[in-house]
């Protein structure tokens, strides 16, 4: 629409769900045959056997090493950084995990250490950037797939399963390998021993909005959202001692409302402050209370809902509601399959996740339609998507719970597990539930239950196959993803390095690396960097062509 304004991304409209976002993933790992086997080991052996595929599928290989250089995860966004030595290990994510020959040795054997183990130069490979512009490594005990910066949730849930297909090629690859155990990698987020492990979401959003009125906007919206977007667990607290079914996976593990950490004392709203972007322009919302979903509706739900609650918030138009002790809140309204149940407000009232959620709905509806971008014609092409999902699965909840299951993640598994208890008499502290649950999980679409009600169209598809399958090798056209993506396939074997924010060249005949940084999301993409590619296939004529450098200098 002519004269619309501008969202976060200087170029994306305001308003609705579009908005610069993405996906991490964090895979359950198992090896059957090896019990025993070091988890960290094992991650790297999932990213090893993926870079093997990568260099079958594309000569010069299609992948590259993470850089570490613009890395600040201590900064807090209330306005300080945590000191190093009050850091827990696990926030450190600046620096690269470390296997010595010790441990690799005792994980696997000394064949480990040969060459077929190693990169170029001569050390395991445990972070890498993918020509799909995303990112795989090894996130202390598992294999992490984060996904490229995409514009809008219909992208995020494409180029998020996409690395469902990656993690699948990995442990196909595995299996193949007769000298290495298999290995099986889950989408869950808990091993119910106590272990919880993540699944987070990014959102860009302007610096100038304060960060008091972000917690206030979202602690309600985030305590209720898991009834649109929970993928649903059997057993009842952190270590699923307590039987019984819940919404959520992640909601026994958060202990705060605000903090800094993501592997302990878990807060609601989590301030990592490390935008990987022009850092006086955008601020990062890292969002760690999400569980990680196979359900494309439910992934839809999440990352647009969410998109288009910053919308309101950024606007000033957030409801404004508080609720009384928010963790309490999370984990009833988790607890609570019936949706019966009511949270306490501050102002004294009492109201139920899923009314919670129809107010959220109702503001963001309103101020979509006021910017117009959630027209079904001249809108911006996702919000009313978005818009009608929320409402319609809102009305299932509420009215027609078998229509929602086709779509709601925590409602199809606790279908199925019915099914299991009445044929079987089964209670839910039963073993055999827990094994349904972690099969659900199950990345192999022979293996994974989740699957086979996709297979028999008892799942919602939001993306088909295909576009799934290009998003495991394509990046995304619209956001600097492309061009780190297209460096990595075109011209791997210059590119020594790269990160959200930058691609390294290392170039023959060249004095030095060349480090091109990235740091505005809505620049390098396909309309801006595509010509370029096209009439290059080698580096140094396009370095000195994108830099304005005479040729060979």
């Amino acid at each position: 629409m002519p004269g619309r304004p501008a969202g976060v991304s200087g170029g994306l409209p305001a308003g609705g769900a579009m908005r610069v976002m993405g996906s991490e993933t964090e895979y359950g790992i198992h090896a059957p045959s090896a019990p025993g086997a070091n988890a960290t080991m094992m991650s790297a052996r999932v990213i090893q056997a993926y870079a093997q595929v990568t260099r079958q599928r594309a000569a010069g290989g299609a992948e590259t090493r993470w850089d570490y250089t613009d890395e600040e995860p201590l900064h807090d966004a209330r306005g300080w950084t945590l000191e190093r030595g009050q850091a827990e290990p696990d926030q450190l994510t600046d620096q690269p995990p470390i296997l010595d020959a010790e441990a690799v040795a005792l994980a696997y054997g000394r064949q480990e250490l040969e060459a077929d183990g190693e990169d170029e130069s001569g050390t395991l490979l445990m972070n890498m950037v993918l020509g799909n512009g995303a990112r795989l490594y090894v996130d202390h005990a598992h294999p992490e797939y984060s996904s490229p910066e995409v514009t809008n949730p219909r992208a995020a849930v494409a180029w998020d399963a996409a690395g469902d297909l990656v993690a699948l090629a990995a442990v196909r690859r595995l299996a193949a390998d007769p000298e290495l155990p298999p290995v099986n990698l889950y989408k869950n987020n808990t091993d119910n021993k106590s272990v919880s492990y993540g699944s987070h979401e990014n959102y860009l959003m302007p610096r100038s909005v304060p960060f008091g009125d972000i917690v206030r906007g979202l602690t309600p919206f985030f305590v209720t959202r898991q009834i649109i977007c929970g993928a649903g667990r059997v057993g009842m607290k952190q270590d699923g001692s307590r039987p019984g079914y819940q919404i959520s996976q992640r909601a026994d593990f958060f202990e705060t409302e605000v903090g800094l950490e993501t592997t302990i004392r878990r807060p609601i709203i989590n301030t990592r402050d490390e935008p990987h972007a022009t850092a006086d322009k955008y601020r990062r919302l890292h969002v760690i209370i999400g569980d990680a979903n196979l359900s494309q509706a439910s992934n839809f739900l999440k990352f647009g809902t969410t998109a288009m609650v910053l919308s309101l918030i950024e606007a000033g138009l957030a409801p404004k509601l508080e609720i009384h002790e928010p963790v309490a809140a999370l984990q009833a309204v988790s607890h609570d399959t019936s949706l019966s149940a009511t949270v306490r407000l501050l102002d004294g009232r009492r109201i139920t996740a899923l009314d919670l959620q129809w107010i959220y709905y109702e503001a963001a509806a309103k101020h979509a339609q006021d910017t117009g971008v959630a027209d079904a014609v001249d809108g911006d092409g996702h919000t009313h998507e978005v818009l009608e999902r929320w409402s319609a699965t809102l009305t299932e909840l509420g009215s027609n719970r078998a229509a929602a299951a086709t779509s709601v993640e925590w409602l199809a598994k606790l279908s199925l597990l019915n099914g299991y208890r009445d044929r079987d008499g089964l209670d839910w502290g039963h073993a055999r539930l827990g094994l349904v649950d972690l099969q659900w999980a199950d990345i192999r679409p022979e293996k994974g239950l989740y699957y086979r009600l996709l297979a028999r169209d008892r799942m919602q598809r939001i993306v088909d196959d295909g576009a799934i399958q290009r998003a495991v090798t394509e990046p995304p056209s619209d956001t600097r993803a492309f061009f780190r993506g297209r460096c990595v396939s075109r011209f791997g074997a210059d590119v020594v390095g790269a990160s959200w924010d930058s691609v390294i060249f290392d170039v023959p005949g060249r004095g030095r690396l060349q480090r091109v940084p990235t740091r505005e999301p809505l620049r390098g993409t396909e309309a801006l960097t595509g010509g370029l590619f096209a009439r290059h296939r080698e580096a140094g004529p396009f370095l000195a062509e994108l830099l304005g450098l005479p040729p060979g200098s």
